[in-house]
């Protein structure tokens, strides 16, 4: 079984956040391999099915980003999972807006969601880093992060999110470089290719 836990922050006002691209990939996940309804549990909402002939559950946790550890580290121990057995979905400041990058293990590079999951489950689980470009200021990446995706970056943050879902049955499978690659023939199909996207939102 697979645990894949799309990453951002609860209610209705952080729905378009920058930071929020985890839980809308997994949104699109959900809807394309038509699993679901998601219920309340492990502090999170989470629903199973099949992708590929896998068993996955999609979690999305509802602690707010700096506590998602406790929910992703609830569920993985009542699926009795190790960490090869977690997937995590999150957006990327490191990464252009419209790149998708697939590593296990690293630093959390800032991010709170990641770093509490680490804190709660350890390090070398699998992440999908899903990139939203940087402000090019630390100063300014707090509201950036938290601040809604511009009307005029929502294209390739719907091709982003479709192309994920599209190719999530190698993800189910462990074929990291193949769902990478689809991903970014997909992209360049749509006209986005993660080359200097970014719109200021």
């Amino acid at each position: 079984m697979l645990l894949i836990a799309g990453l951002g922050n609860p209610g209705a006002e952080h729905a378009r956040n920058r930071h929020n691209i985890g839980f809308m990939a997994l949104a699109r996940i959900a809807d394309e391999h038509r699993i679901g309804p998601f219920r309340s549990r492990f502090q999170g909402q989470i629903a199973e099915g099949p992708i590929g002939g896998e068993r996955v559950a999609l979690l999305a946790p509802q602690t707010y980003m700096n506590e998602s550890g406790r929910s992703v580290g609830e569920a993985m121990r009542f699926y009795k999972l190790g960490l090869e057995s977690i997937l995590v979905i999150h957006d990327e400041l490191d990464l252009a807006p419209g790149k998708v990058r697939v590593k296990v293990g690293g630093g959390a590079a800032g991010h709170n969601g990641l770093r509490s999951i680490t804190a709660h489950v350890g390090n070398d689980y699998k992440r999908v880093r899903l990139g939203i470009g940087h402000p090019g200021d630390k100063d300014l990446v707090y509201h950036y992060v938290l601040g809604n995706f511009a009307k005029a970056e929502m294209g390739w943050v719907d091709a982003v999110c479709d192309a994920v879902a599209r190719a999530a049955e190698l993800l189910a499978k462990g074929e990291d470089a193949s769902f990478q690659n689809k991903v970014h023939l997909a992209l360049e199909a749509a006209g986005f290719t993660g080359k200097d996207t970014k719109e200021e939102g």
